[in-house]
């Protein structure tokens, strides 16, 4: 597996419609890969992330199988005279997990639930939810499944911050797809080692195709 970042510039043109369209971004990262089993195998898959650091700096994140080329994507959307990207070595990291380690972690989810819209509602349908008590339960009640617990404050509430809330309507084909989104970063304790690393390469909800379920951990004591 392969750590991946990439420095995007938003003032680029381009750049301003990969940041307006997960579908555009997905199709963007789907091509930094020739081969099918470097953007997904039976057991992992490619994710990736936007984080925004200040008011001006966004970095791609991406997790694969594969080591990615976006040299595509520094010809439309980067900094073409500066460090391109960087891609690293993920599994030395992802074999180092220890049950009762404590990280600092960041996830973009889609949290939501499904159910009928109506009563009498033949299909179920996925509703984001909204509030964010309702977004952190959301990761609190899957966290456990995920091989990891979120540590809790002095006031006994879970260890976590929400930024980045929002909801995205984009075109994917001929229809509109809505998604509810929200960054999670806070502090975990690793459960089962296990779990985790299935979590961190697989991706944690729904929405992975679009930016969502990439959880990535840094040293507790630092930023994730």
């Amino acid at each position: 597996m392969f750590l991946t970042r990439f420095q995007i510039n938003p003032a680029r043109r381009n750049a301003r419609k990969l940041l307006s369209s997960p579908q555009t971004m997905h199709a963007a990262v789907r091509a930094a890969f020739a081969a099918a089993e470097d953007y997904a195998t039976a057991d992992t898959r490619t994710l990736w992330r936007l984080d925004t650091v200040g008011t001006a700096t966004v970095y791609l994140y991406v997790v694969s199988p594969g080591r990615p080329d976006l040299t595509h994507l520094v010809e439309q959307a980067g900094w073409p005279t500066t460090e391109s990207w960087v891609s690293r070595d993920y599994d030395g990291l992802l074999g180092s997990l220890r049950p009762g380690e404590r990280w600092a972690f960041r996830l973009t989810a889609n949290p939501a639930h499904s159910g009928r819209k109506t009563a009498d509602a033949k299909e179920t349908q996925r509703f984001g939810r909204l509030r964010e008590h309702e977004q952190v339960e959301w990761l609190t009640s899957r966290a456990a499944r995920h091989g990891f617990a979120l540590a809790t404050q002095q006031d006994g509430r879970p260890n976590v911050r929400l930024h980045g809330r929002q909801t995205q309507t984009f075109r994917r084909g001929m229809g509109n797809v809505t998604l509810t989104m929200a960054t999670y970063d806070g502090i975990l304790q690793v459960t089962d080692a296990d779990a985790l690393r299935r979590a961190m390469t697989g991706g944690i909800g729904h929405g992975k195709a679009y930016g969502c379920g990439l959880l990535t951990l840094a040293p507790a004591q630092a930023v994730a």
